[in-house]
């Protein structure tokens, strides 16, 4: 089956469900999508395996075809990060630039390192034995909090807006981050531990971390004088177009961090100095719902696909036992991070004890974790690491997404 029938069927599975949920589901829409999703995998599957049913199989057979990996991380990627970071109100993030710094930064390493100690003793405890190394790679993936699933649920919820910045700010950021961590460690497995000195490994992260936030900001700051000299909204989205495909171009090339690149740069075209004055006001609204159809149609389909892959998973029930103490473990080491700097940092992360649990439980994960562990090639450890992921992820998104608001009207402090 060729690319375009593949797509085909995603793109009118995604309109078949998003049509059922609002229509009588009535779940936000990504998690709509998912649950649906997920049912109609299950149903492929039973069709399948069960019944044998012709069409069941070859539904199948398109799922595994989908390289879900390479999908979301070299096409769909860059274009939702730019995306989300266009939507997002560059002034308060300017303003929380500091905690959402701290956030991002510190709280990715320290919860990459409490992860994959606590999966490591796990493993061994399971006799899964999943190697040191490997455990770290897996807290470099779940670590960061999704801003595609964090925007597409909190973004319209009533949560106060200052936390609501820090929570969709450290998404955008802690997410390039992720993204670097992971690299540095699979570059360490690569070349082995032995020839593989700390300054190598933070030169590397330096490397990808700056050089990506760097080209963001110089890509931004070039297509927002390209904007600047012309009144057309067709060539400026065309413009902004380029410079998303253009920049994760060169930021492959470069050996750089591409999504840390487009979030920088879709903060700038996004921001609000170009708004008011260098784009007309059609350009406005046009610019504003071209970017957001875009979001909300790779979102769709972003979702489905993962709710797709629960047929192809293998499942065991030492698997499941390890899928719900790995949950457990990311919202530990989530908790303790957040508290941790919210300790050593008082002055830069203003915020109360229910707050700071606000910070913990908007934390979702999504489809970028599942993609970096299906990157994964070392088949002895791959399974239980997609398995892991996945189950973390539909946590994160169908359970700790439907609650948000309730802890956010709650009283609950800690």
């Amino acid at each position: 089956m060729d690319v375009f029938k593949i797509v085909s069927i995603l793109i009118i599975l995604s309109a078949m469900l998003g049509y059922l949920n609002l229509r009588y589901v009535k779940l936000p829409h990504i998690i709509g999508l998912l649950v649906l999703s997920m049912i109609t995998s299950i149903l492929f599957w039973i069709g399948s395996t069960v019944f044998q049913m012709e069409l069941a199989v070859n539904m199948l057979n398109v799922i595994n075809k989908i390289d879900f990996s390479k999908v979301l991380l070299n096409v769909m990627l860059c274009f939702m990060l730019f995306a989300g970071s266009f939507h997002t109100n560059a002034t308060a993030i300017k303003k929380e630039i500091k905690s959402i710094s701290i956030l991002a930064f510190g709280g990715t390493i320290i919860s990459t390192f409490l992860v994959g100690g606590l999966l490591f003793l796990t493993s061994r405890f399971l006799s899964f034995n999943i190697p040191f190394i490997y455990c770290i790679l897996f807290g470099a993936l779940i670590s960061p909090t999704d801003p595609i699933a964090v925007l597409g649920i909190i973004s319209k919820s009533k949560i106060q807006e200052r936390i609501k910045t820090n929570i969709i700010g450290e998404s955008l950021f802690n997410d390039g981050i992720g993204i670097v961590i992971f690299i540095t460690v699979l570059e360490i497995i690569d070349h082995g531990t032995d020839s593989f000195s700390m300054s190598q490994t933070i030169l590397l992260f330096l490397q990808e971390a700056v050089g990506g936030i760097a080209l963001g900001a110089l890509m931004g700051y070039l297509a927002f004088l390209f904007l600047k000299s012309i009144d057309s909204y067709e060539v400026e989205i065309m413009i902004t177009l380029a410079l998303v495909t253009g920049g994760y171009f060169i930021a492959d090339y470069l050996h750089i961090s591409g999504p840390l690149a487009m979030v920088v740069a879709g903060l700038i075209i996004g921001g609000d100095n170009l708004r008011k004055n260098v784009m007309s006001d059609s350009t406005v609204v046009y610019m504003d719902k071209f970017w957001e159809l875009v979001d909300m149609g790779l979102n769709s389909v972003l979702f489905v696909l993962i709710g797709l892959r629960l047929a192809l998973l293998s499942f065991s029930w030492n698997l499941l036992i390890f899928g719900l103490i790995s949950i457990f473990i990311v919202l530990l080491a989530r908790f303790i991070s957040i508290k941790t700097l919210a300790f050593l940092f008082k002055k830069q992360i203003v915020a109360t004890g229910k707050e700071q649990l606000l910070l913990v439980w908007c934390g979702l994960r999504g489809g970028l974790s599942l993609a970096m562990a299906l990157s994964v090639s070392a088949m002895d450890v791959k399974e239980p690491i997609v398995f892991i992921t996945y189950a973390t992820v539909l946590f994160s998104i169908i359970i700790q997404g439907l609650t948000v608001e309730k802890l956010a009207n709650s009283g609950s402090t800690i």
